[in-house]
């Protein structure tokens, strides 16, 4: 369980020594309760301090990783019930679901491969592939999971079959493969193929008494790296299991039931399929499996993932500086607006649609959208102007024309005044899309 502050602060030297960085122990256990810290900063902690809090530092849900590489798919190591106390670290994993026996492997393979999408300056995808053991043929089988690795794809083996799973991790070697599931009946075969490959277990019994006990099971065979299926199909199920097994190891520190969880939103109906798979990611699945991944359907999950993990207390923000849009010269128009990643993709890719080179100088308001940042008086003519003079936005275009967001055109008149040297100030359009027509026009007058 996280011990408080107070608690680390009995463990430490006591010394105030500096060496770690922090004037006092005091302050330098506070950064440890609040995670902010790391004990090898201390030279001095003695080797009780050591075990004691690397116990209490472990996070209450195992970190557990599928693949590797640049697209491995980490889960666990969340901290908390609500997103707003901290924040959520891994995104849930989506994985698309395949049989071994499908004549469309290879499309399906290529189309995981190709589902990214960037949005705000993040790159998303689906993070994985769900291997069906259909056949029952264990050659076939891992001859499916070697084109999915050969893709450089996480790959989770869908089978209850010990010997078709050890086949699927010999082809996935040092891939890190995940093996979906152990459950009471063959527990002691897969936990030994796990152990033997290097693979992480997926366990399954219907509800959490069933659950636990498997889990306990499980990891006194020697399996460390453990990932949860309570059963829970329906989205009422999903809320009351995956809420139950999160409060109790993020509450609690209940061991058994801290690991990643996985959940099957699987539906012939894209649309139902789509809803309960945004339970999952709203509701602590650490991945979730689907038949399905339209296009439409990617956009919608990514961008509510993408929202739920995003950290609340830190606003998405972007580079302080005059961006390219196009391939503006010196007589190209110069805007301006605020540093929220929102904002700016918005704005930019608005822009790039007009098909108009232009300048886009970014302020940095702490990431505030424009209108915030004015209200909280950050967006105002005298930081403007301050900017625009410190950028040197004069070296960049041959002209003195700078364009501001409608929404804070009461700043015209004082931005004028405060930048002086015959700059003027002209009001945009309130809204991005009106960004095309807006630029066109003043291009062609």
């Amino acid at each position: 369980m996280a011990l408080s502050g107070v608690e680390i602060f009995k463990l430490l030297p006591k010394t105030n020594c500096k060496e770690c960085g922090v004037p006092t122990c005091l302050a330098f256990a506070m950064k440890l309760a609040a995670k902010q810290a790391s004990l090898d900063q201390c030279p001095y902690a003695s080797d009780e301090a050591k075990k004691v809090l690397g116990a209490a530092a472990e996070p209450p849900i195992r970190v557990v990783t599928i693949g590797t590489g640049d697209n491995a798919v980490k889960m666990g190591d969340e901290v908390v019930l609500f997103r707003h106390d901290k924040k959520f670290f891994n995104p849930t994993a989506i994985a698309l679901a395949v049989n071994d026996d499908d004549a469309n492997i290879d499309a399906k393979v290529a189309a995981v491969k190709n589902s990214v999408i960037e949005r705000v300056g993040q790159f998303l995808r689906v993070n994985a592939i769900t291997v069906i053991d259909k056949s029952g043929d264990a050659a076939k089988f891992a001859a499916v999971v070697a084109k999915v690795v050969a893709a450089d794809i996480p790959v989770i083996l869908h089978t209850k079959n010990a010997a078709v799973a050890e086949a699927g991790v010999k082809s996935a070697a040092g891939k890190k493969p995940m093996i979906y599931a152990a459950d009471e009946s063959n527990a002691e075969a897969m936990a030994g193929v796990a152990k033997a490959g290097g693979a992480s277990l997926a366990i399954t019994a219907k509800g959490l008494d069933a659950l636990t006990a498997l889990s306990e099971k499980v990891k006194g065979l020697g399996v460390d790296d453990i990932v949860l299926d309570s059963g829970a199909r329906t989205a009422k199920e999903m809320i009351h299991d995956y809420t139950m097994i999160r409060r109790a190891a993020a509450k609690k520190n209940f061991k058994p039931l801290g690991y990643p969880v996985i959940g099957f939103a699987c539906r012939d109906n894209a649309q139902a399929e789509t809803a309960i798979t945004a339970v999952g990611i709203m509701k602590y699945a650490s991945l979730v499996v689907v038949n399905s991944i339209e296009k439409w359907q990617n956009i919608a999950l990514f961008t509510l993932r993408q929202n739920i993990f995003t950290d609340p207390q830190v606003p998405m923000q972007v580079e302080e500086k005059i961006y390219k849009i196009g391939e503006p010269d010196a007589n190209s128009p110069l805007m301006i607006t605020t540093n929220f990643s929102l904002t700016y993709f918005i704005v930019a890719g608005e822009v790039e649609n007009s098909k108009v080179p232009c300048w886009l100088a970014i302020m940095n308001n702490e990431g505030l959208s424009v209108l915030t940042a004015w209200a909280a008086g950050k967006f105002t003519a005298g930081n403007i102007a301050k900017f625009i003079n410190e950028i040197g936005a004069d070296k960049v275009v041959g002209h003195k024309e700078l364009i501001i967001p409608g929404y804070v055109s009461v700043l015209s008149g004082s931005l004028e005044d405060k930048l002086g040297g015959g700059w003027k100030v002209v009001v945009g359009p309130r809204e991005a899309n009106q960004l095309p027509a807006f630029l066109k026009q003043k291009v062609a007058a």
